[in-house]
């Protein structure tokens, strides 16, 4: 009786080990039984923004807004992501034909292609940055 409980038991526990599938690779489990580390990537090459914002100049401004004076700053590492951003720095001209001035945007650069653009806030870095025009 003790024997065939003791099978159970082993029976029941290699299936518990089986159905969990494979442990992370962490696990204090031998090495054949962990996950594999994910690779990552190589990091991207810093891009040339200057090139970048010249090329794709209608996805940072609206062609409507006539942006002059276009002025970019280096580009830093995404800290969310595996791209990078840069600051982009242009005077504008609103809908009407008054002038908006000098306005910020943060664009994000992924695969060498602005793939997102956003105003600059406050709180970005975008203030303390030097900038070099296109």
């Amino acid at each position: 009786m003790l024997r065939t409980i003791a099978h159970a038991a082993l029976l029941a526990g290699a299936l518990a080990l089986g159905a969990c599938g494979f442990a992370d690779s962490r696990a204090p489990v031998p090495e054949f039984m962990r996950m594999r580390e994910a690779e990552q990537p190589p990091p991207e090459a810093p891009p040339d923004v200057k090139r970048l914002v010249r090329e794709q100049m209608d996805v940072v401004f609206l062609t409507t807004s006539y942006p002059r004076e276009v002025q970019v700053a280096p580009p830093h590492r995404e800290v969310r992501g595996p791209g990078w951003t840069s600051c982009v720095r242009a005077q504008l001209t609103s809908a009407t034909g008054t002038s908006l001035g000098a306005q910020t945007y943060i664009v994000t650069i992924t695969g060498g292609k602005v793939v997102d653009r956003r105003r600059a806030e406050a709180d970005d870095i975008c203030g303390t940055e030097t900038y070099e025009p296109i």
